[in-house]
């Protein structure tokens, strides 16, 4: 066990931030800040747990109609801000630093400060926009975007919602918490060794492209979206600071489908996802920027399918969730340049987990994953397997999202602690690196406080 001083620093680092916090307390604090602001509403109606970013049926539709319910003071500027500092800790410290700056093991990280332009635009126009800093890295760029128009309608038989998105991660859009960029764990070390290899579906598009999506809830069951994404420029995603790892072959597209069943205390839902994409790789110029090469493109044929379930009401609150993603490729470009042995492949990774909450305070995650795919020697070297396995529990505090909390609603805290087990990890359970590192040596501990304003 480690001793208290490990933790000494961790805690003066705490306290050094939470004056600059303390002194926006004055924002209103109910799920996003301007979102509550906007509807009125304790962050306890949109979010499981009293905290983003799982969404309540209520949470839902409020997505879905497009970031515009009203109901509390229209007039603040959709303005709110969040900060998370975390301290990760590895089974056995990593073999080099894991980014610029830090240490082999016992990291204290500024982990994120993001500011977001989230509300109501107009009647029917609504905006979910961020721009992140983090320590690792020491940039500030552009996060997850998400520009809504939405109409509600009715028919003779039936009626319901209809939207279009321009956005800018396919997946983004999802309100279910099944979907990658919405899935759990919701807060995770970026300090620690993850999945070595995931389907692109896993956020490999993520603030690289931009898309257009169309959908529509029919009766509050019958779910369907279809939208395409296109590459960004090099030059303009260096000015936002975000990766590029390729240009897209023309338009990409993506498409959701799922089914709500709504039951006395929750709801049911079962769906499944596509993405097709065609993407090439890329190299480094004079300047030392990251560049598009020319010549033949990788595919990837993404198919998903996912399952969620909430039971809402009273005390006590129930969620589970799962996703599978099998993903077919065909890499023209890698096996050109030498990355990979075989031309076809396939990657397939799942994920189940659950939660219970008690109160809307205290909360607990179990969840676990699995990545698999075809051998190839070059592509996951060294052992030419991509399998990984594990499994995470997760303990949370959330001592202000209810209505009635202290300092309720000028403050929303959660307090979180994270363990993460691999029984497999990159093909191997042992020497997974050929320098004597073990499976469970990634093994990780990520206790965080997160902070929204």
């Amino acid at each position: 066990m480690r001793s208290p001083s490990t933790f000494q620093p961790w805690i003066r680092r705490l306290l050094k931030n939470l004056p600059l916090a303390l002194l926006l307390l004055p924002w209103h604090v109910l799920a996003v800040p301007s979102y509550a602001r906007q509807t009125g509403q304790p962050c306890t109606a949109c979010h499981v747990g009293g905290f983003g970013p799982q969404l309540t049926a209520f949470g839902r539709q409020f997505k879905l109609l497009g970031y515009t319910l009203q109901g509390g003071n229209g007039a603040d500027v959709p303005l709110s801000a969040m900060l998370v500092e975390s301290f990760t800790r590895t089974s056995k410290a990593q073999e080099e630093v894991p980014a610029k700056g830090f240490s082999r093991n016992d990291n204290l990280e500024l982990q994120q400060v993001s500011a977001f332009l989230a509300g109501r635009l107009s009647e029917h126009l609504g905006v979910f926009a961020q721009a992140t800093y983090s320590e690792n890295g020491g940039l500030l760029g552009w996060d997850n975007i998400d520009l809504r128009y939405a109409r509600t309608f009715t028919g003779q038989h039936h009626g319901g919602i209809w939207g279009i998105s321009l956005n800018n991660n396919p997946t983004v859009t999802d309100v279910f918490n099944t979907a990658p960029a919405w899935q759990y764990p919701y807060m995770a070390a970026d300090l620690a060794p993850g999945a070595p290899a995931q389907p692109v579906l896993f956020g490999a598009l993520g603030g690289q492209v931009i898309g257009l999506n169309g959908y529509v809830q029919i009766d509050g069951a019958l779910y369907a979206e279809a939208g395409v994404y296109r590459s960004l420029s090099p030059s303009f995603l260096r000015k936002v600071n975000a990766d590029y790892g390729g240009r897209l072959g023309g338009i990409t597209p993506y498409a959701r489908l799922a089914y709500t069943w709504n039951l006395p205390a929750g709801s049911f839902t079962l769906g499944g996802f596509a993405l097709d994409v065609k993407r090439g790789l890329t190299t480094t110029n004079a300047a030392g920027e990251t560049v598009a090469m020319a010549g033949p493109q990788d595919r990837f044929h993404d198919l998903g399918i996912d399952a969620s379930y909430q039971r809402i009401g009273g005390d006590h609150m129930v969620t589970a969730n799962v996703l599978y993603v099998h993903e077919r490729q065909r890499l023209d470009a890698t096996f050109a340049a030498d990355g990979a042995e075989h031309l076809h492949g396939t990657l397939s990774a799942w994920q189940a987990n659950a939660s219970y909450w008690y109160r809307q305070t205290w909360g607990a995650t179990v969840a676990w994953f699995a990545a698999d795919g075809s051998r190839d020697g070059l592509l996951y070297a060294p052992s030419g397997r991509p399998d990984t396995r594990g499994a995470s529990l997760e303990v949370d505090w959330n001592p202000f999202g209810r209505a009635n909390s202290w300092l309720q609603p000028w403050a929303n805290l959660r307090v979180g602690a994270q363990y993460t087990h691999y029984t497999r990890f990159a093909g191997r359970v042992r020497n997974v690196d050929d320098a004597g590192r073990n499976a469970h040596d990634n093994d990780s501990v990520f206790v965080f406080l997160w902070l929204a304003i």
